[in-house]
């Protein structure tokens, strides 16, 4: 799988995740920070995002401090849908539940462990099949079409 990570701060952590989905088999292509050393979350963001929405990378990983931001500036694009995930359980739901494509984690509170028990979660979770389930995501697919329309 093609996935792309971005960050607005070069850390470990972000080193560590990077080595963990060579490791997994993944090709990883970095951005922002990882890059140029430094870089404001909100271009990283939407830049990583837009790439994904063109179908250059299956799915993305981000970072910022908390992961808010980089989260919100990700869903800014329009076919993203953005997770911030704190823990496997919740990585695991974003992709079951709500076909995220793109994880967020925060730099702040992620450690090392945790991140790859995320990364367990993400890439081992599938979309979910179920009636009710489809249905949400169609309806927001809609939504999304309906706003940028300006209905």
């Amino acid at each position: 799988m093609k996935i792309a990570v971005g960050s607005d701060m070069h850390t470990h952590l972000t080193d560590v995740v990077v080595e963990e989905l060579k490791k997994r088999g993944h090709e990883v292509t970095p951005f922002g920070a990882l890059v140029t050393g430094s870089a404001p979350w909100p271009e990283v963001g939407i830049d990583v995002a837009r790439r994904v929405a063109r179908g250059e990378f299956d799915q993305a990983v981000l970072f910022c401090w908390t992961g808010t931001g980089i989260s919100i500036a990700a869903n800014k694009v329009r076919g993203i849908r953005a997770a911030l995930c704190a823990d496997a359980e919740t990585a695991r739901g974003a992709r079951l539940w709500n076909d995220a494509n793109v994880l967020c984690m925060s730099l702040r509170l992620t450690s090392e462990q945790v991140a790859r028990e995320i990364l367990d979660a993400w890439f081992s979770t599938g979309i979910s099949e179920d009636e009710e389930d489809v249905a949400c995501i169609r309806w927001l697919n809609e939504h999304e079409a309906e706003a940028l329309a300006g209905k």
